[in-house]
């Protein structure tokens, strides 16, 4: 129910408290960071509320008068309960800020995000993380849902709602198997690309909404044609690799195969297939503890 009006507020308990715990308002008010006619001043405003005058001023200091003992005895319960409160408060966010859940899109998941929590760790080794990782979509809505306290996505578009700003740069690449006819051209235009089938992500996915937005901005009239639907980017490459088609992926997540020689990757002429992976949170509020280290050490490498 509401206090009554007669309650002093808590900084006037704890300051009668202090005055008799310290035997002056001047002493008190030092120990307190304010002067000593301001304390003076908040005693005077308590004895006004409660109707009695509460200290004795003499040329010793000050003392409680007969009802400022009682008034005081019941004022130091109320400061060690808040106090408690203090304790209680600070304690559950503690534990909050040593756990974080992280969204992710399934590249960063996979080739990025790895590389953070090492560094994450080293700074903060007593913090949990949860990692949960889907399609950029699939991340936001994460995020939006507070069920991660920031989320990694790799698709153009904004997110109504969430905060959006580029950690990193990738590029798409497209990859076809060592005998495809693709991997002894020198070249592929970006018209011939369009009218390929190829193998793609689902739709939602920050791979797939990249490669159709640079299309779309390139090639303008033009559309992405689709062969097959796939949910992982493991997939994709077995496809690719086994001879099913032609696949626009992260450079991130072939970099190991190119190397290796299972897939290949020709030169795309005319379609910019730069990109930017962005980090996003709630609009209005600021990243705090572990998941602010999270997005420095995000923001501090860039990949082409």
């Amino acid at each position: 129910m509401p206090l009554s009006p007669r309650v002093p507020d808590l900084a006037a308990l704890d300051l009668l408290v202090s005055v008799v715990e310290l035997g002056s308002i001047g002493r008190a008010a030092h120990a307190h960071g304010i002067s000593q006619p301001s304390a003076s001043s908040r005693i005077r405003y308590l004895e006004k509320l409660v109707g009695v005058p509460v200290l004795e001023r003499t040329t010793l200091g000050s003392r409680p008068t007969p009802a400022g003992a009682l008034i005081i005895e019941w004022a130091r319960a109320v400061v060690d309960a808040a106090g408690q409160l203090d304790l209680g408060i600070d304690t559950l966010r503690a534990q909050r800020h040593s756990r974080l859940r992280v969204a992710a899109s399934q590249t960063i998941a996979e080739y990025l995000f790895p590389g953070w929590l090492m560094t994450l760790r080293t700074a903060a080794p007593d913090t949990t993380i949860a990692l949960e990782s889907g399609n950029s979509v699939e991340v936001a809505q994460a995020v939006l849902d507070r069920r991660a306290g920031i989320g990694f996505v790799e698709s153009p578009g904004r997110f109504r709602g969430l905060e959006s700003h580029p950690v990193a740069r990738d590029r798409l690449v497209v990859v076809v198997a060592p005998q495809h006819e693709w991997a002894r051209r020198d070249a592929i235009g970006p018209d011939e690309l369009a009218e390929t089938p190829l193998i793609q992500r689902e739709p939602g996915s920050g791979t797939r909404t990249w490669f159709e937005h640079a299309v779309a901005r390139d090639m303008p009239g033009r559309q992405s044609n689709i062969a097959l639907e796939l949910s992982s980017t493991t997939a994709i490459k077995t496809a690719v690799a086994a001879g099913v088609g032609p696949a626009v992926l992260s450079s991130l997540a072939v970099a190991a195969e190119i190397a290796a020689g299972t897939l290949t990757s020709p030169t795309i002429t005319d379609l910019d297939l730069d990109r930017t992976l962005r980090a996003v949170w709630p609009t209005g509020e600021r990243l705090t503890g572990p998941a602010r280290d999270l997005y420095a050490i995000a923001c501090r490498r860039e990949f082409r």
